[in-house]
């Protein structure tokens, strides 16, 4: 059994929620006219497969991104529209630590290991579904790890 008070590494917060559909207009309706909530910015990757709207909430380092991601390529992977609640972002003190540490115990992370991100920060994601390898996992739920700024380092408690 894993002992918590061995881990060399602290979730902070929510960093984002990525929605994704096949049509950003839709999204962009809904959460930017809708409901009000400003466009901080924008990414594209053909590589991810991905067209995305930023949307961010609150402000400082309670601010939280809402994703909204449209693919390139429908027939490509990975596939951003599917499922519509794509992944959630944690932020994280130390994510070298965490990976290491999480790999350790047995967490099966995506191929691509640690990188820089869409916000800018280095992330990875942890894997929706296990294997004999390494059998935990989002438990179906992309999970993205992000490394978090000393900014919000520096307010979380000891």
């Amino acid at each position: 059994m894993t002992n918590p008070a061995d881990r060399p590494f602290k979730v902070l917060g929510v960093q984002q929620i990525a929605i994704g559909g096949p049509d950003l207009d839709p999204m962009r309706h809904f959460w930017g006219q809708l409901l009000g909530i400003a466009k901080v910015g924008e990414y594209t990757s053909e590589t991810e497969n991905v067209i995305e709207d930023i949307l961010q909430v609150g402000s400082g380092t309670a601010a939280v991104e809402i994703d909204l991601m449209q693919p390139v390529d429908p027939d490509a992977s990975p596939k951003v529209d599917r499922t519509p609640l794509n992944h959630i972002g944690l932020w994280i003190d130390d994510l070298a630590a965490a990976v290491t540490w999480l790999t350790a115990n047995g967490v099966r992370f995506t191929p691509g290991g640690i990188r820089p991100g869409a916000a800018g920060h280095d992330i990875c994601f942890v894997h929706p579904k296990g294997n004999d390898e390494f059998p935990n996992s989002g438990q179906g739920v992309l999970i993205e790890l992000v490394q978090a700024p000393a900014e919000l380092i520096a307010q979380s408690p000891a």
